[in-house]
């Protein structure tokens, strides 16, 4: 039996079903201890009994959309540290980086358990004997229990899927692959240069070997609608990734992005707006799916808008304020599909 389905506690009282239709009564709604939705602090305290924390990590790679093989502008929105800010000096050995943030953390964490998480550029691009002294150093350290790896699906051949199932047998390995939207057209936009049939493929392999799979969806995309991301999280939930990371669309500096904004600014999600937006999103994902993220948290060195982005406390305390107005919760609007 699938381990979160007997972890996930779900009481149903009082229930009445139209066949294809919505819920219609529920007196009860799920529960994650004490969150509407399966977050990872949930996940991980049920998994292994404690919190576990992530030590990002740069393995000194770049990304096919920058080295000319695709391109050489990035995403549009993508960083020049590509989306690996908070992680250590490339330069250092993956040890040194792993014993540097676990110094980073240690005012604010109890206990010594952690990810490592390979989160700058594309960390499977690059070739499979380089790749398996990276993630050996990596989870060779006791304390790290898991492995997590941030790339692209298209930078997934087979000798690294084989080194990926490989590590999954030592330890728990999760990768991360960057949707950001099912929309074709916006994908073409951001220049995420892979169509969905390419993700679509890459989440089947990593699921017929075993290994958990992590989706990042970007939320307000430029001319996006409330439909299209209703749509973008529709099309993960049915593919039935294992985990999901939410973010509001974030303008930073130096990006393309900021240029576009600047010559022609588009709109930007409010906190309001945005929070509507995810809780509608959150209400079609499956009760098992991880939520591992509602919002990001950007460098404010670096963030040119939206401002609100800035106050992580704020944005996780008024979401969760609007989950108790709109009374829901994860997987409420999924009807027949659960």
């Amino acid at each position: 039996m699938n381990f979160r389905r007997i972890c996930t506690i779900i009481v149903f009282t009082n229930l009445r079903r139209i066949p294809g239709a919505p819920f219609r009564e529920i007196e009860k709604t799920m529960m994650w201890l004490d969150k509407p939705y399966h977050s990872l602090d949930y996940e991980m305290k049920t998994r292994y009994g404690h919190k576990v924390y992530k030590i990002a990590l740069d393995g000194g790679f770049t990304c096919p959309t920058r080295d000319g093989t695709l391109g050489t502008g990035g995403c549009i929105f993508c960083s020049a540290g590509g989306s690996g800010e908070f992680a250590q000096a490339p330069a250092a050995s993956v040890f040194s980086q792993i014993q540097a943030g676990k110094k980073l953390l240690a005012g604010k964490k109890t206990g010594n358990h952690y990810i490592a998480y390979f989160q700058a550029f594309t960390s499977t691009y690059a070739p499979a004997d380089r790749l398996r002294a990276l993630y050996t150093e990596a989870i060779s350290q006791p304390e790290v229990e898991i492995l997590s790896i941030a790339t692209r699906p298209d930078c997934l051949e087979e000798p690294v899927l084989d080194l990926l199932a490989e590590m999954n047998q030592v330890k728990p390995v999760w990768v991360e692959l960057g949707l950001q939207t099912s929309n074709e057209t916006t994908a073409r936009l951001i220049r995420r240069a892979y169509p969905n049939e390419v993700f679509a493929s890459a989440v089947r392999a990593l699921k017929s070997r075993g290994i958990e799979t992590i989706v990042h969806l970007i939320l307000g995309l430029p001319g996006e609608t409330e439909a299209d991301m209703l749509e973008s999280a529709c099309y993960l939930a049915d593919l039935k990734a294992d985990g999901v990371k939410f973010q509001m669309l974030q303008v930073l500096k130096g990006t393309d992005l900021e240029k576009s904004y600047a010559s022609d600014p588009f709109h930007l999600l409010s906190l309001e707006e945005y929070t509507d937006i995810l809780i509608s999103c959150i209400e079609q994902m499956p009760p098992e799916m991880v939520i591992h993220r509602i919002t990001g948290d950007p460098p404010k060195r670096l963030l040119t808008a939206p401002e609100w982005t800035a106050d992580k406390k704020r944005v996780l305390n008024y979401i969760h304020h609007r989950f108790k107005d709109r009374n829901t919760f994860q997987g409420k609007e999924r009807g027949d599909r659960l």
